[in-house]
């Protein structure tokens, strides 16, 4: 046979595909610790979708594609009036949910934000729980979103445990867009054939670059590209279930598959070994892990990196709100990812720009105390000039262990430590934080704290009343749990 035939032997499904269908097919969620954190969860990211409202810059991108569209039992907006079909529906609740950088995070190999998922997840529930009332048959129930949300937070997690997608240049967005594409399909009733094809178009799609994260390019789009990846797996499982084939090599095909085009070739890595082992590492199965283990951001709008540098900074703000112009060197010790990903000099362009860059995030606390979302806006960088005098007198410097206990699975720390040095020779205390408020090991301090800020955001949109039946309702596990997806909807109805 001539050596340059392709042998046309169609394969089985790679085997990371026929897992990631079978763990959504078969798993039985049975932890009470996840189904609790999924509660909290889901109150922390619709809360985070609705302070986002506030912003015109994100509610100028929200809607149908065609004014006064009217779609039946379409999917609604929480915190709108806003009635989509769930493809547009998850865009705009990803959107939301993402926009101010204050939803849970995932760190790893790879970062993330696994509740970007819940764009798909909702939309798709709220929609078919309609339709099924509408047909005579039984809603979708409340339980049903927690145990999506537990399946797609695993799968995002999981893979970024040891799979590094940034140093690929891919953002971790690609992971967003296989969960929504793995839940969407199961919610809509998806056999294992269907859900295979639905996963495998998933990875065959052309995966975001990182490029709008990074100086000198980072821009809004970091804001809604989790809404985008989110919507993309609403309509991909909406084509596998239509009966559409799917790729059964998309990973593993030689040349053409996912890991020699986006995988192996530009990581030295992978590309140095053998073909049937450059492909992705999972160090343990599927199960309830990541939603147990996720990190709230409860106390800041900030990249996650920088949660404890902003903790720091706020303890040290009486210390030195008096001393401001006698600061001669900031001392900012931290871990290697945060240097990677969010330390930048130079002059910030926009609120994108400035909610990941470090320096930025220390200095605004260390000069007013806190640090929340209108500190990013123009007009407040613009009228504070000593935000940028501060930022240009820091020093970044790696700490080893900082760098290896963030990636150690008893640990998974994100610390940082500041210490502020004065012309006259004196200096502040060193402040150093290694878990912040919304790490496991704060749980207990951290969900009244995240409770109080669901609440508050609450009050951003609706009236006393509204507020206390939706809080009410979302403290009771068991009767949050029972109640339909579209009865739940409703309450976030303007």
């Amino acid at each position: 046979m001539s050596a340059n035939v392709d042998l046309n032997n169609r394969p089985d499904y790679d085997q990371v595909i026929q897992d990631l269908a079978d763990y959504v097919l078969n798993y039985q969620v049975e932890s009470r610790e996840a189904l609790d954190t999924a509660r909290n969860c889901l109150m922390d990211t619709l809360g985070c979708g609705l302070l986002s409202l506030r912003f015109p810059e994100c509610t100028k991108l929200l809607g149908p594609q065609v004014e006064g569209t009217v779609v039946p039992q379409g999917a609604r907006v929480p915190g709108t009036s806003y009635r989509l079909d769930p493809v547009k529906a998850a865009w705009d609740i990803g959107c939301i949910i993402r926009w101010l950088d204050y939803n849970d995070t995932w760190l790893a190999a790879e970062w993330g934000h696994p509740s970007d998922n819940l764009g798909a997840i909702l939309a798709v529930a709220d929609h078919l729980s309609q339709r099924r009332v509408a047909q005579g048959e039984a809603p979708l129930t409340m339980r049903q979103v927690l145990e999506a949300m537990i399946m797609a937070h695993e799968i995002q997690g999981v893979f970024a445990l040891e799979n590094s997608f940034n140093r690929v240049g891919l953002d971790h967005v690609f992971l967003v867009k296989l969960a929504s594409t793995a839940v969407s399909a199961k919610l809509m009733g998806a056999n294992r054939e269907q859900l295979l094809s639905a996963l495998s178009h998933a990875f065959v799609d052309g995966q975001a670059l990182r490029t709008y994260r990074h100086a000198p390019n980072a821009g809004s789009r970091k804001s809604w590209a989790a809404g985008d990846a989110s919507s993309r797996g609403v309509r991909l499982a909406d084509i596998a279930l239509r009966g559409e084939m799917g790729i059964p090599g998309v990973l593993s095909a030689p040349q053409w598959g996912f890991y020699d085009v986006l995988f192996s070739h530009t990581n030295k890595d992978l590309a140095t070994k053998p073909a049937d082992q450059r492909q992705f590492s999972f160090p343990q199965a599927f199960g309830s892990y990541v939603m147990e283990h996720v990190l709230f951001k409860i106390s800041f709008p900030a990249e996650f990196h920088a949660q404890t540098a902003a903790e720091a900074a706020v303890i040290l703000h009486p210390q030195v709100r008096d001393r401001v112009d006698q600061i001669e060197k900031i001392v900012v010790t931290t871990h290697e990812s945060a240097i990677r990903i969010i330390s930048k000099q130079g002059p910030m362009a926009n609120a994108a720009d400035r909610d990941h860059c470090l320096q930025y995030m220390i200095a605004v606390p260390l000069l007013f105390g806190d640090l929340v979302a209108e500190h990013y806006e123009d007009a407040f960088h613009q009228a504070h000039p000593r935000i940028d005098q501060l930022r240009e007198k820091m020093e970044i410097v790696e700490d080893e262990r900082y760098s290896r206990e963030y990636l150690e699975a008893d640990k998974r720390s994100i610390a940082n430590a500041l210490q502020v040095f004065f012309t006259d020779g004196s200096s502040t205390e060193k402040i150093a934080i290694e878990y912040p408020v919304g790490h496991r090991r704060r749980r207990e301090e951290g969900i009244p704290l995240l409770e109080r800020k669901f609440q508050n955001n609450l009050a951003t949109r609706f009236p006393a009343g509204r507020c206390a039946q939706i809080f009410d309702l979302c403290k009771n596990q068991a009767g949050l749990e029972a109640t339909p997806v579209h009865r739940f909807v409703d309450l976030f109805v303007l």
